[in-house]
């Protein structure tokens, strides 16, 4: 029954985009950590991939006999370790360190920002559930 009722709603991707952003906020800690650590590669998750692999999984949902469960292959953060792809960002230093303190904040910020809106959007979801259980006679 709770998967019909949460299977209608948005939850489902929520959560997948709120532990993508879990692990990949994460992972840009460990850089900023790093920054000063020589021979360090930045580290990142292709934000692009899990965007199309999280709409094509929305995608199977709504074909016929489509599963209504919808799966991104990260289950959990710490499954994000085959998703980690060395960062190419342009920035070399004399310790062969490519950690760019700003790049890595600004990343960090727009993760941030996704994060806490797929939270406010599961919130009024969870609001919008709440009430109609509640008002039902």
């Amino acid at each position: 029954m709770f998967n019909a009722i949460f299977g209608a709603t948005t939850v489902p991707v929520l959560e997948q985009v709120t532990n993508f952003d879990e692990a990949r906020q994460n992972l840009l800690a460990g850089n900023i950590a790093n920054f000063d650590t020589p021979d360090y590669r930045a580290r990142d998750m292709d934000v692009g991939k899990f965007k199309q692999d999280l709409a094509r999984a929305i995608e199977r949902k709504y074909e016929p006999g489509g599963s209504t469960d919808v799966q991104y292959p990260l289950k959990t953060p710490s499954n994000a370790a085959g998703d980690v792809w060395p960062s190419d960002i342009p920035i070399l230093y004399h310790d062969y360190n490519n950690v760019g303190m700003e790049f890595q904040v600004t990343e960090m910020t727009k993760n941030h920002q996704e994060f806490n809106t797929a939270i406010s959007i599961m919130k009024h979801q969870m609001n919008l559930l709440q009430t109609s259980i509640s008002e039902r006679v």
